[in-house]
C-alpha cells in the first residue's frame, strides 16, 4: 500500500476535505474563531469524553503513586528552576556532549533559522518521517520541508490525522481528539479503497499502520522531538506508546531532533525524573517505550575501529531552539512557564479549554498555557485576546505538575500590553 507522491497531493486528488487553520489577526477575525469553536459540537463532545477518560487514568495513577508523584514532582520543579537559571551554561555543556558522542550540534536564535538549518541539512526531494514534536509545529517545520519539496509524513496515529484532515493538533499529548471516528473512516476509505468500519477503530489503527510502513523503510530522513535532553551525557530521551518515534528516528540515514533550549535539565538522573512525573501526570502508569539517543548508530566490532551508521541512523543532529526563551528565562515572570513538562493535565479541566478545545490558545500552543508561549514566541500582542478569555479559575495550577502559576501569567501578559498601549488606566 501507499503511493510515491507527496501526501498533500495525493489527498487533493483522493478528494479529502481538510479543515484550514488561520491565525486570527485582527479582532475580528478572533470572534469568527470563537463561533467557529461553538459551532464545533463534534469536537466539543469528543474533549469532554477525553477529558473524562483522563481524570479517571489520573485517578487510577494517583491512587497507586499519589505520594511519590507528588514528591518527584517537587524535585523535579527544583530541577527545573535550577536549569532555566543556568540555562546558557547547560546549552554549551550540551554542546560538548554532543559533538564528542559523534553528533551534530546546530543552534537556532530565530523559527526561521531553525527551519533553514533543517532544510540545509534535508535538501529537496527527500522522504521524511516525523515523531510528534510541538517545537516543529511552532515553526511550521513540516510545511517548509513541503515547500522545498519533499514528501513529509507524520507517523504519530493523531498527528497523522490531523496533518491529512487539519486543521491542527488540538492538545499536546491527543493531537486528533477533535475528529470524530466517523471523519476517520471516510478518510481511510478514500486512501486504501477499502471499506471502513468507524466503530472498528483497532482496523483503522491497523490500515494507518500498513500505509505508513513502508515509509519508514524508505526514509532518507527522521526527525523528532525531545521530551527531555540531559546535558550530560547529551542523551535525548524521546517518550511513546505507538515506537512510531523508534522507526522514524532508528531506520533512516539521517535523525533530526528539533527542541526548545528549555527542554535541557543537568544529568540523566534528572532527566529520569523528568520522563517519569511526565508519564504519570499525563495519566499513565507506565509506557510503552522510553527512547534515549545519544548519537549515532555506531560499531566497533571489527577490529576495535569505530563506524558511524552500523544499523541506524549515520547521522545525528540536534537543534536547539531559543525563538524567545532566552529572553523569558531572564524574566523574573515568565521564566515559570519554561517550566512546563507539556504533559497536557492542565488542559483536561480548563473550563474554557473544554468549551473551545484547540482553538483556544497560541497559534501553536494550545490552551491557557499555549497562550502564555504564544507571548514568549510570538510577542505580548499576539496573545493578548485569548488572555481575556481565561477565567482565572486555578484548575490548572493545582494539577500542574510544576505549580505554575498560568492565571497569574495571563494576567501579566494583559497588564503589560494595557501598559503598552494604555498606559494612564
Amino acid at each position: 500500500m501507499g503511493s510515491k507522491k507527496p501526501f498533500m497531493d495525493l489527498l487533493k486528488e483522493l478528494g479529502v476535505e481538510r479543515s484550514v487553520w488561520k491565525t486570527p489577526t485582527t479582532y475580528e477575525e478572533f470572534i469568527e474563531l470563537l463561533h467557529t469553536a461553538e459551532a464545533d459540537e463534534a469536537s466539543r463532545r469528543m474533549i469532554l469524553s477525553t477529558a473524562e477518560q483522563y481524570w479517571r487514568n489520573y485517578q487510577n495513577v494517583h491512587v497507586k503513586y499519589g505520594d511519590y508523584m507528588s514528591k518527584l514532582a517537587e524535585e523535579v520543579r527544583k530541577i527545573k528552576e535550577y536549569s532555566i537559571d543556568h540555562i546558557e551554561e547547560l546549552i554549551k555543556i550540551t554542546r560538548e556532549n554532543i559533538e564528542k558522542n559523534g553528533g551534530f550540534f546546530h543552534y537556532a536564535e530565530k523559527a526561521e533559522d531553525a527551519c533553514k538549518i533543517i532544510g540545509e541539512l534535508v535538501g529537496s526531494g527527500k522522504l521524511i518521517v516525523k515523531s510528534k514534536s510541538i517545537t516543529s509545529e511552532e515553526i511550521h517545520l513540516r510545511e517548509y520541508l513541503e515547500e522545498l519539496g519533499n514528501e513529509v509524513y507524520e507517523t504519530d496515529v493523531g498527528e497523522f490525522l490531523v496533518q491529512a484532515l487539519g486543521p491542527r493538533p488540538m492538545h499536546l499529548t491527543s493531537p486528533a481528539l477533535h475528529i470524530p471516528k466517523e471523519r476517520v473512516a471516510k478518510f481511510l476509505e478514500k486512501l486504501t479503497g477499502k471499506s471502513v468500519d468507524p466503530n472498528n477503530i483497532e482496523a483503522m489503527v491497523g490500515l494507518i499502520r500498513e500505509f505508513l510502513r513502508d515509509k519508514y523503510i524508505r526514509a532518507d530522513v527522521g526527525i523528532s522531538g525531545a521530551n527531555v535532553i540531559a546535558a550530560d551525557p547529551g542523551y535525548v530521551f524521546i517518550i511513546e506508546n505507538e515506537n512510531n518515534a523508534r522507526l522514524s528516528t532508528g531506520l533512516p540515514y539521517k535523525h533530526i531532533v528539533i527542541a526548545g533550549i528549555e527542554k535541557i535539565v543537568p544529568t540523566y538522573l534528572d532527566a529520569v525524573k523528568v520522563v517519569d512525573v511526565i508519564t504519570k501526570y499525563a495519566g499513565y502508569r507506565a509506557l510503552s517505550y522510553i527512547d534515549v539517543i545519544g548519537g549515532p548508530s555506531k560499531t566497533g566490532d571489527i577490529e576495535k575501529k569505530v563506524t558511524l551508521g552500523a544499523q541506524g541512523p549515520k547521522e545525528f543532529h540536534l537543534v536547539l531552539l531559543d525563538n524567545g526563551r532566552l529572553k523569558a528565562a531572564k524574566d523574573p515572570v515568565f521564566k515559570e512557564a519554561l517550566y512546563c513538562l507539556r504533559c497536557g493535565a492542565c488542559m483536561y479541566v480548563c473550563p474554557v479549554f473544554r468549551l473551545l478545545a484547540g482553538y483556544w490558545g497560541g497559534d501553536t500552543y494550545m490552551g491557557g498555557i499555549g497562550i502564555i508561549w504564544e507571548a514568549i514566541t510570538r510577542g505580548l500582542e499576539s496573545a493578548y485576546n485569548q488572555a481575556l478569555l481565561c477565567l482565572g479559575d486555578m484548575g490548572c495550577t493545582e494539577i500542574c505538575p510544576m505549580k505554575i502559576d498560568q492565571a497569574k501569567l495571563i494576567k501579566e501578559i494583559i497588564r503589560r500590553v494595557n501598559n503598552k498601549y494604555l498606559p494612564n488606566l
